[in-house]
């Protein structure tokens, strides 16, 4: 038992026990990509965050470590990503101005709030929270989030001045100083931007003809980013581009950083509360959606509850180790996925890859133009953008359109916090809406079996003095009065209904204010000399009414079968009826 439950908490020792020379090869092989392909993100990132650049690379090594050892998935890669470094940028934008002292404490302790938020989350297994943020509200946020991120690079790539946390205030900003624009910037910035679009499509098809495989050259394409770095560096080296006003990202300190607590004891901290909650939550649910998706292409499972332990664990790791709030990235773990990662050991050496270009690579980065590292970004995040998201809900489901359209506009008017609370609260209201207001159907007999559909959809047999009705959702307080109403609204428009028939096959539990409910029908309807009964109820809910006084006083009976319960009913009659001629030839 304790072996067991030491493997649900540290699943290292689920794989590190299977670990081979060929599996060894595989992870190296991935590390080796994802290195290249993280160096250039995190720098970026990092600019986004309002960060210095080395907080990104500190931010790749030991998260990614403490992931490996605490996280479920195979292939997950860990730190940095766009929509989390926009939300950092945001929750302590407001505190301390970017790049200050002050600031980058902050980034630490949101690192660390975010760590034991998800820590106490796992512990508690509370995962199931994070469903309660539908998809299209996801896709909603991480639409808008991806707008405000691309237009937030706009003033690297012109070389001028603009700030906003929302659409509207970056736009103003730009406007304003687009008049400044640095033109020698622009050389730069706009070039870099359109060959990163090429090599997103253009660079494969190009690495193919000359004989490549297909794998190879698609991992080879990922390599993109580092091509536009050196490219650039070497432009700005040359030609002395910072002399002439393009920002350069100047000197970045060399070697690993230094480990020390964050800050508990700042100013700021409850402030940053709320933001690192809303960071966690959205991170959660982005790591997880893609841990699934990659697990479930080698029929592997990752486990929610412990997800959030692994990505508590790399949190307060990077609060310890000069980071900022990290999780799951969806580009650079599918990447990890194709180029053969088999274990989380993949990731443990991509944090020695990283940690090797901290140490020796970093004087080179001098050079490196940040317009260069915004075009990165504009690339990665305009990926994120999904407008059929709109198309795909208007057709399906107005209220998920409602919900999509609403988390999008308040978060590129509002910003990314206001947008993730609306995005939570609409989740909420769209769950409270669609459950609140149960379909239900008076349903019959489908000819020669004994299934019952609805009558409106099937041609069915139906009897005039029984009514037969199912609910399609679990009865609790906020659908109870809708529901008492539509069977009264039913029972009133019949005068011969003798019977009562709730079919519940999909009624998981009721709640105390819809067993009252119940009971007022119940009484009702007996009052009126109809017979209240209930048919296919599940055996957990029908243990919670075994104790109630409901059953005890119920008119009618408990079917175990619909039809069982009908053809009781109309033996009964029939038998009621054949007394009564008796009683009349008497």
């Amino acid at each position: 038992m304790q072996k067991t439950t030491l493997k649900s908490y540290f699943p290292i020792l689920s794989w590190a026990g299977e670990y081979n020379r060929d599996v060894l090869f595989s992870d190296l092989l991935a590390a080796l990509i994802v290195t290249i392909m993280l160096i250039p993100q995190s720098l970026a990132y990092a600019l986004l965050a309002g960060l210095p650049p080395q907080m990104g690379l500190y931010a790749s090594m030991l998260p990614l470590v403490a992931y490996g050892i605490f996280g479920t998935s195979r292939t997950l890669s860990v730190g940095p990503v766009a929509v989390v470094s926009l939300m950092t940028a945001s929750a302590i934008g407001h505190i301390a101005s970017a790049g200050s002292v002050s600031y980058i404490e902050a980034a630490l302790l949101l690192a660390f709030l975010s760590g034991v938020f998800l820590l106490g989350m796992g512990l508690l297994r509370m995962g199931f929270l994070a469903n309660f943020l539908s998809h299209p509200v996801i896709a909603g946020f991480i639409t808008a989030s991806g707008i405000i991120i691309a237009f937030s690079q706009l003033k690297y790539i012109l070389g001028i001045n603009a700030h906003g946390e929302n659409l509207f205030a970056l736009l103003h900003s730009l406007y304003a100083s687009v008049a400044n624009t640095n033109f020698y910037t622009v050389a730069v910035g706009l070039p870099t931007l359109i060959f990163l679009f090429w090599v997103r499509s253009g660079l494969k098809p190009l690495l193919v003809r000359t004989g490549l495989s297909d794998k190879a050259a698609a991992m080879l394409a990922k390599t993109g980013p580092v091509l536009g770095i050196i490219a650039t560096s070497y432009a700005a080296y040359y030609f002395d581009l910072g002399s002439k006003g393009v920002v350069l990202v100047g000197e970045v300190p060399t070697g690993l950083p230094s480990f020390q607590m964050p800050k508990l004891g700042h100013d700021a901290w409850r402030e940053l509360m709320l933001s690192a909650v809303f960071i966690s939550i959205i991170g959660f649910v982005e790591s997880v959606s893609v841990g699934h998706t990659l697990a479930a292409k080698r029929r592997q499972r990752i486990v929610p509850n412990q997800e959030l332990i692994g990505l508590g664990a790399a949190n307060i790791a990077a609060s310890f180790s000069g980071g900022y709030p990290v999780t799951g990235g969806f580009a650079r773990s599918v990447v990890n996925f194709d180029a053969g990662a088999v274990t989380p050991a993949a990731g443990m050496f991509t944090a020695v890859g990283i940690a090797a270009a901290a140490m020796y690579f970093t004087p080179y980065l001098a050079y490196l133009p940040k317009a260069t590292l915004a075009a990165t970004i504009i690339v990665a995040v305009l990926s994120l953008v999904d407008f059929y998201i709109l198309k795909k809900s208007w057709a399906y489901a107005r209220s998920d359109f409602i919900a999509v359209v609403t988390t999008l506009v308040v978060t590129l008017i509002m910003g990314v916090e206001t947008g993730v609370a609306c995005g939570v609260f609409a989740s909420l209201a769209l769950h409270l809406y669609k459950t609140s207001v149960p379909h239900m159907a008076v349903v019959g007999e489908v000819p020669g079996t004994e299934h019952y559909r609805n009558i409106n959809r099937h041609k069915v047999i139906t009897h005039n003095h029984i009514l037969s009705l199912r609910i399609d959702e679990s009865l609790y307080f906020a659908n109870a009065g809708f529901i008492e109403d539509k069977v009264y609204e039913l029972v009133d428009a019949c005068s011969d209904i003798q019977h009562v028939i709730i079919m519940c096959t999909a009624v998981n539990e009721i709640d105390l204010s819809a067993l009252e409910v119940l009971e007022s029908i119940n009484l009702r309807l007996k009052d009126s000399g109809i017979k209240l009964h209930l048919s296919e109820v599940k055996g957990p809910v029908m243990d919670v009414l075994a104790h109630t006084e409901f059953i005890k006083h119920l008119s009618g009976q408990v079917f175990l079968s619909h039809h069982l319960g009908i053809q009781k009913i109309l033996a009964k009659q029939k038998s009621a009826d054949t007394q009564k001629v008796q009683d009349w030839n008497i």
